[in-house]
């Protein structure tokens, strides 16, 4: 873009310079970051294996796998009935939202990622549905309570005045506050249904049968027709979600669901109480029978236990996740630009912006964890996989997500069609909703590396994985709280930034009705 244009669209676009700093901020961190990482490409002779894989792309083996379609279908019926739960479990905690222990247990449930939340209730469980489900619904159902509430603060309060005077407290707030945002909640909740579809595939990865579970053994084993099939259609039961997920349907998919889950085991009540009071209790305290015998001496104890355990595992996973987690964040960031102009059709018109589109599909549908299996078979073992895994299926999904908003927008009859002219006139209104969502998924960037953790990434995910693996709960648990910690505080960062740019646009439009602390935590 020339310098006059630059120039042009800052004075048009005050706000537009703040994010100009911000990425540039971002992409000089990452840099240093990535200097700093393991991505070595170890692996020699990648094309014999990349080949195969293509191979099996063009040649997929759609009868390979048993029991497909019920794979499939407890795929989707996981993902529902966990979203249903969490619902259940989010919608009444929104209205509390605003009380500070709520907001807190919330970012910590949500913190967690949904596969550790499996391997916490696998202990007492075991492969059962109700592991699953729960797995789902506990994350989501925490943010479902934060974003319902960022929602129903921006109602508006003027329907509320038109009702008659002797209107109930009930019918006032939903006729009044509830009518105006309820298409935002459902498209919201419709969002969360497709990533629950991935979620749950994800879970197959442990041991639960959904199509996770039979992608992972074709991709080991190395029998790509057969895993290229499930991924086919793993695809296309995302792309094809708004025609056979019609509202009319959804009670009968519950139902459904609900009387095709597998069987559901019985719950030892003793194991449930031994692993709350004794297997997640640290080593030093095994042996204490009652509080009192605690002591100085027990505490001083307890405080070495945890500083070894910081210092040993939780830093070095710390770090490691940050490298990997911002490194990511920037490819996923360039990746996001580039991929939504090439996807708007004010710019790449509509055969080019439908092909583009249709790869955004396919790369925001395929689990990280794929990706990242792919990549470190061609690459071999370091970082390097796990960020490219990030990186595409992120900086899709942020793509698709934009690219929706420049469809819709109105230029001027002077906009040229050109490079030039969308950098000019449409880059400057849709670049703030870009960085607020690629500042997001960077708090879901963190929760991701657990999964590829598993693949052998020394984050915390590995640690944490180690610790369930060799049956230290404990030692599980602590790592997992510093996973939530660490959340917590890249949410209060991104949320700061979010909330300085909405003060700078109601600066320049001289709007003062709005609330900025509001509008940056609806972003």
């Amino acid at each position: 873009m020339p310098k006059s244009m630059a120039a042009d669209v800052t004075k048009h676009y005050p706000f537009f310079s703040y994010w100009q700093k911000v990425t540039l901020l971002l992409w000089l961190i990452a840099a240093v970051f990535f200097t700093l990482s393991d991505t070595e490409i170890i692996s020699l002779e990648p094309w014999s294996e990349l080949l195969r894989m293509a191979e099996g792309f063009m040649t997929p083996d759609f009868f390979a796998t048993e029991y497909l379609l019920e794979s499939l279908w407890q795929t989707v019926s996981f993902a529902l009935l966990g979203v249903v739960g969490g619902l259940l479990f989010g919608v009444p905690l929104s209205f509390l939202y605003s009380n500070r222990l709520v907001a807190a247990f919330c970012a910590v449930t949500r913190s967690i990622h949904e596969i550790f939340w499996a391997l916490l209730f696998l202990q007492v469980f075991g492969l059962s549905p109700i592991t699953g489900i729960l797995a789902i619904a506990l994350p989501y159902g925490a943010t479902f309570a934060r974003v319902f509430n960022d929602i129903l603060i921006q109602a508006p309060h003027t329907t509320t005045q038109t009702l008659p005077a002797n209107t109930d407290r009930i019918s006032r707030y939903f006729y009044g506050r509830i009518s105006h945002v309820l298409p935002s909640i459902l498209a919201y909740v419709r969002y969360r249904f497709e990533c629950a579809l991935r979620s749950s595939a994800v879970l197959g990865f442990i041991g639960m049968p959904t199509i996770g579970f039979y992608l992972e053994t074709a991709f080991r084993q190395g029998n790509y027709h057969e895993g290229a099939a499930l991924l086919i259609l793993f695809i296309a039961l995302i792309g094809t979600i708004g025609y056979w997920c019609r509202p009319k349907l959804i009670l009968f998919y519950i139902l459904a669901g609900l009387y095709t889950l597998p069987t559901i085991p019985s719950v030892d009540g003793m194991l449930l109480w031994r692993f709350i009071t004794v297997d997640i209790l640290p080593p030093v305290l095994l042996h204490v029978e009652h509080w009192h015998q605690i002591d100085l001496n027990l505490v001083n104890q307890l405080l070495s236990w945890a500083q070894k355990l910081f210092f040993t595992q939780a830093l070095p996973g710390l770090a490691i996740t940050l490298l990997l987690a911002l490194s990511a964040l920037a490819m996923a960031h360039i990746i996001a630009l580039f991929s939504s102009a090439f996807s708007s059709r004010k710019l790449a018109g509509p055969v080019l912006s439908s092909c583009v589109k249709f790869g955004l599909l396919v790369l925001r549908s395929v689990p990280e964890y794929i990706f990242a299996f792919i990549f470190m078979m061609l690459l071999g073992p370091s970082m390097l996989p796990a960020m490219l895994a990030l990186a595409l299926h992120n900086g899709a999904l942020i793509a698709y997500l934009t690219v929706r908003q420049s469809d819709t927008l109105e230029v001027s009859a002077d906009y040229n069609g050109r490079l030039d002219g969308y950098c000019y006139e449409v880059l400057p209104q849709i670049y703030p909703n870009l960085m607020g969502l690629v500042f997001y998924r960077f708090e879901v960037i963190l929760r991701e590396t657990a999964i590829l953790g598993m693949l052998g990434v020394a984050t915390l995910g590995f640690y944490i994985d180690s610790g369930f693996a060799e049956i230290r709960y404990s030692s599980a648990l602590f790592l997992l709280v510093c996973t939530a910690m660490l959340n917590i505080v890249v949410d209060m960062i991104s949320r700061r930034l979010l909330i300085t740019n909405i003060n700078q646009q109601m600066t320049c439009s001289g709007n003062h009705q709005a609330s900025p602390k509001t509008l940056g935590s609806a972003c």
